[in-house]
């Protein structure tokens, strides 16, 4: 194999999603890392809360499954402490000693599942493909958005309330006289930044607009 051959092999590699564990019995770090690792999910397995918030978080998509009770801080205890942390790995609770209020505690706190042990393999399975979806179309997200983000602060000061005002719905004269502007001057304006912001029509520049909360710079329009 040559060199470049294994570089995309790895880098391929490095993109496969990953399960986090979070146990404190071995027997089960063992059964579940085994299920993963049989249909060729990566799996990185804790012994207790402490043990995790020491590691990486995972660069690609990803998922924790978590026991409610461990040693020193609890399942819940340490969902609350990613939270603070600003992780936002999707979380499938598992218990032995389930119940409807620590199910709803679950719930309502963020997790994406509640099992109760002994877990069936396939409804493991289900809630963790389930979980990397979610975390994989959040990672998208984040990253389209920065992208946005990034290509905004490229504009000038001009071109951003330029912006603002042309995707708030106005037309080029009413932008021109909003400005003081030649309307001829607010044309090129606009075509520089369709090209900065790489958008292809206008619905695509008001949906970045959108995406980034920003809004008309106020004023009253001058007609």
């Amino acid at each position: 194999m040559t060199n470049d051959a294994k570089q995309t092999q790895a880098e391929a590699g490095a993109d496969n999603p990953v399960v986090l564990i979070v146990d404190d019995d071995p027997s089960m770090r063992r059964a579940l890392t085994n299920l993963f690792q049989s249909v060729g999910l990566k799996v990185e397995a804790f012994g207790s809360a402490a043990e995790i918030m020491e590691a990486k978080p995972p660069v690609v998509p990803s998922c924790l499954v978590l026991d409610i009770r461990l040693p020193g801080s609890s399942g819940f205890d340490l969902q609350a402490e990613l939270a603070k942390a600003n992780i936002h790995t999707p979380i499938i609770f598992i218990t032995g000693h389930g119940d409807i209020p620590m199910t709803v505690r679950a719930m309502k706190s963020g997790a994406i599942d509640f099992l109760t042990k002994p877990v069936r393999d396939q409804d493991m399975l289900d809630a963790v493909q389930a979980a990397i979806e979610r975390d994989r179309k959040r990672r998208d997200a984040e990253k389209s958005l920065s992208g946005v983000r990034s290509r905004f602060e490229g504009l000038t000061s001009r071109q951003r309330d330029i912006l603002a005002l042309v995707a708030s719905g106005l037309m080029n004269k009413q932008v021109a006289a909003e400005l003081g502007l030649a309307e001829i001057t607010v044309k090129i304006y606009r075509g520089q930044i369709m090209r900065k912001m790489g958008a292809k029509s206008l619905a695509d520049l008001v949906r970045m607009t959108e995406t980034l909360g920003i809004a008309r710079p106020r004023g009253k329009v001058q007609t």
